[in-house]
């Protein structure tokens, strides 16, 4: 019990201190680093806005994730991660997984179709996999705790 409460607070910890870079970088390094890029590259200088829009949404995804992680550490630290609430927190991090696999795959779609070499198609399909891999794997995280709330349930209507 000790491990879990510390774990917990460790956990935050790094959720509070991913939130604040996570908002730095999409209010201030992202459309900055686009921008310069723009302006050192005008041939792409089209493709600002809409991958600054991309990057801003890509890393809400991401921000959608990790304040869904603290409220089911919340339910956690008050013994109710096995409720009907915490599949509502669950279903934010899926849906908000699947947003980001939409919008990497249409960008591998477009980069692919466009690509002069084939390194960032490569590197676009690695980051799609990779989405992937995490949204289903939540998917079964998720088929997993509704089968532990309704045990529990079960359980409390025995008792």
């Amino acid at each position: 019990m000790v491990t879990e409460r510390w774990a917990v607070a460790a956990l935050r910890f790094f959720l509070v201190v991913l939130f604040g870079v996570l908002v730095v970088f999409q209010t201030m390094s992202l459309p900055g680093g686009i921008a310069y890029h723009a302006q050192q590259n005008p041939h792409d200088a089209p493709l600002r806005w809409p991958l600054t829009a991309i990057a801003v949404f890509l890393v809400l995804c991401v921000q959608v994730v990790v304040v869904a992680t603290w409220k089911l550490l919340t339910l956690v630290k008050k013994d109710r991660i096995f409720t009907p609430a915490s599949l509502k927190w669950v279903d934010a991090i899926v849906w908000a997984v699947a947003a980001a696999w939409l919008v990497v795959a249409g960008m591998l779609l477009f980069v692919g179709f466009n690509a002069d070499d084939p390194g960032m198609p490569m590197l676009l399909f690695l980051v799609t996999v990779a989405i992937t891999v995490v949204g289903l794997l939540m998917v079964v995280m998720r088929a997993l705790l509704r089968q532990a709330t309704a045990l529990r349930s079960d359980m409390e209507t025995v008792i």
